[in-house]
């Protein structure tokens, strides 16, 4: 990564808005912003369906923390791909807008569709527990700005987490038509589970320098939160095999490109245009 003499030094207690980004000078490598873009493309996406549930979800205080917890996925959003736009001289929107589908990185948990609460309270409960172990983590990359972006957001899953474990108990623990939605949405989120803690050739890369995060070195921890939680609400973790994956290689479900559709239209419908 290469640091103008004037850039702004990116630290956890230093400039973290994506505007702040923008101007810091700091350019990443291709390696690196190609990392970045994967995180930011995940944030950006599981936004997207949060925000489905605003006017939606079964209460109101549920509109406000789905809500509350989509804009922090955005937020995250916003300074990953702020930060890989610098390696390509594009903007988070331009990286945001205009890609199409093959271009995007996330990966297929958080392009699937919602479903009913339960599912999406599953989706979000494996989300939020491999956000959680992988910013805690990168906090220490010797990127200063992934680190500083992962302090950040890292405090932020935390309280997504705590949210999903809670709805997790309620659900399973409730009655026996929520119990019977809280396992279906369980074994319909399962299968992507495999592919968020899939090595390959850039995370191995980065990981070897002290940049990236290597998602197998998150599997184990993982296993054993899920393990604890599952135990506590009297149900069984699934052990079916995973769904194939390939989104971290631009091969994706046939959702995405309905998500990306409602995403963008308006941006490419008017290009260029503020508020």
């Amino acid at each position: 990564m290469s640091e103008n003499a004037s850039a702004t030094r990116i630290t956890p207690g230093n400039a973290l808005r994506p505007e702040d980004i923008a101007v810091s000078g700091l350019k990443p490598s291709e390696d690196v912003a190609n990392y970045a873009l994967r995180l930011g493309d995940d944030a950006l996406i599981l936004a997207q369906r949060l925000g489905w549930w605003i006017s939606r979800a079964p209460e109101l205080e549920e509109d406000v923390a789905l809500g509350n917890i989509g804009l922090d996925q955005l937020g995250h959003a916003r300074s990953f791909l702020t930060y890989a736009g610098h390696a390509w001289d594009k903007t988070e929107d331009d990286l945001a807008y205009f890609r199409r589908e093959h271009e995007f990185r996330s990966a297929h948990l958080f392009e699937q569709p919602n479903g009913d609460f339960a599912r999406t309270i599953a989706g979000q409960l494996v989300a939020s527990h491999y956000q959680y172990l992988l910013y805690s983590r990168l906090v220490d990359s010797k990127d200063e700005t992934l680190g500083a972006i992962a302090a950040k957001a890292v405090k932020e899953v935390d309280y997504h987490r705590d949210h999903s474990l809670q709805w997790l108990m309620r659900l399973a623990q409730g009655t026996e038509e929520s119990r019977r939605r809280m396992i279906d949405g369980i074994k319909l989120t399962w299968p992507y589970v495999d592919e968020l803690f899939e090595d390959d050739e850039l995370t191995n890369a980065l990981a070897d320098q002290g940049i990236a995060v290597r998602p197998s070195e998150l599997r184990a921890a993982f296993e054993a939160a899920m393990a604890a939680a599952f135990a506590e609400a009297d149900l069984t973790v699934p052990t079916d095999p995973g769904a194939s994956g390939g989104g971290r290689r631009g091969h994706h479900s046939e959702h995405l490109g309905y998500v990306l559709a409602e995403m963008q239209v308006l941006a490419r419908e008017y290009p260029g245009a503020s508020w």
